[in-house]
């Protein structure tokens, strides 16, 4: 197995204190790793049904408290799984979504300067993700370099996996995704991290692992695959080479291939519909599994054609469509949470349904209704305990086959409550 290093930083408060590149190395690797048997979901799901509203969902959910957890197919790791506390992927996040019972672990997949393929949720994330902008000679080659808040100007930067080599993205920390719009130094622009997540588990550093890394530590679990091909944030082919959308759609494949692993473990996705179509017809054992992202009614008034194209994709020989949350459910007259338009017409299309993500949003008591993820049923959700009744919806009514979650726990005990 691929290991990756674990690099020793200094946490003071909500600032990140960064030593030199060449003295963060301490030559720690990381241990071998076999199938985690026994899992663990921690207090969070038992927490979650506690908040529950009275009824008989709550007294199911209750009465599974006492039961051996298995891990699930059905439960995702959103970018490794336990992003809600660790490091997105990074070998900390995959192992805490793993030991809460992810069965399928996802990598985002980019490419960077030398065309070497990472885990990264976008190309261009690296100055939230990771210490980048702390690192001088590495801030220089961003697209954007750290330009500091002044006045009503936000502090902001743009550092791309495409703008190092692999090489130089090695020496980068990991670190929960966020950032400082206030911040007047690099240091202050680490920060950010939302109140309802934590920098508890950012004190060690990891590095950006690199997809065939990934591949041989998700193997060594026994786990399933499902890596994302991001959209490139750059012209393609890249660098006016012969580094095409199309190259980079098989090079993604190619090293599953490499490493030996077969088709019926793996569901590659992407949000751009030509990848789908390209491994539709270049890679038909690989495209089996293909799932196609769908954020396409986002806009104003674009959501009824989201929902009519699902007879297209299906036409193509699309099997799999992947909507968030919201694209999901809707709230009928007696304030009920219920299948969506492009719920019904995905099942009338037989398109099997993969959705994303859970526990991505900040408290849903607070007044907000959970944000951009329960943005459709905002008028039925007033407490923490709703995430279950969302689940039970999409599991139950929507007939979803799989859930990507920020914590892999809370889909993981549904699964078990539930036998799926």
């Amino acid at each position: 197995m691929a290991s990756f290093q674990k690099l020793a930083i200094l946490c003071l408060g909500a600032s990140t204190v960064l030593a030199a590149p060449s003295d963060r190395h301490n030559g720690k690797k990381t241990p071998k790793v076999s199938p985690i048997k026994q899992i663990s979901l921690g207090p969070r799901p038992y927490w979650l049904v506690d908040q529950m509203d009275e009824g008989p969902l709550k007294k199911k959910l209750a009465s599974c408290s006492e039961k051996r957890m298995n891990p699930s197919d059905w439960s995702i790791s959103h970018r490794g799984g336990g992003t809600l506390q660790f490091p997105e992927h990074t070998y900390e996040s995959i192992i805490a979504g793993t030991r809460m019972g992810a069965g399928i672990q996802e990598c985002d997949v980019t490419f960077t300067k030398d065309l070497q393929l990472v885990c990264r949720h976008a190309q261009c994330d690296l100055h939230t993700t990771t210490n980048v902008v702390a690192i001088p000679k590495l801030n220089a080659k961003c697209t954007t370099p750290f330009q500091p808040a002044s006045g009503n100007t936000p502090a902001r930067a743009k550092c791309c996996t495409s703008d190092f080599t692999l090489a130089e993205i090695k020496t980068l920390c990991a670190k929960m995704d966020a950032s400082d719009p206030k911040a007047t130094t690099p240091e202050e622009y680490l920060g950010g991290t939302p109140s309802w997540r934590t920098d508890l588990y950012a004190k060690t550093c990891s590095e950006v692992p690199t997809l065939k890394e990934f591949i041989s530590l998700v193997d060594d679990l026994g786990l399933k695959f499902t890596p994302e091909l991001k959209a490139p944030e750059v012209p393609m082919p890249f660098n006016g080479g012969n580094y095409t959308q199309a190259a980079y759609a098989q090079h993604m494949i190619d090293e599953f291939k490499a490493a030996g692993i077969k088709p019926e473990r793996v569901w590659p996705q992407s949000f751009v519909y030509d990848d789908v179509l390209y491994w539709l017809k270049a890679e038909p054992k690989w495209a089996k599994q293909a799932v196609l992202l769908d954020e396409s009614g986002d806009e104003p008034g674009t959501f009824p054609s989201a929902v009519a194209r699902l007879k297209e994709y299906k036409k193509a020989g699309v099997r799999i469509v992947a909507p968030p949350l919201p694209y999901l459910v809707t709230v009928d007259s007696r304030g009920k949470i219920v299948p969506s338009s492009y719920a019904i017409e995905a099942k009338k299309q037989k398109l099997d349904i993969i959705t994303w993500s859970l526990e991505r949003s900040g408290w849903l008591g607070d007044g907000s209704g959970g944000g951009y993820y329960y943005a459709t049923v905002a008028n039925a959700t007033n407490g923490e305990g709703d995430v279950y009744n969302l689940l039970h919806v999409l599991a139950q009514e929507v007939g979803v086959i799989g859930v990507f979650s920020d914590w892999s726990a809370t889909v993981t005990y549904y699964a078990n409550c539930f036998g799926l």
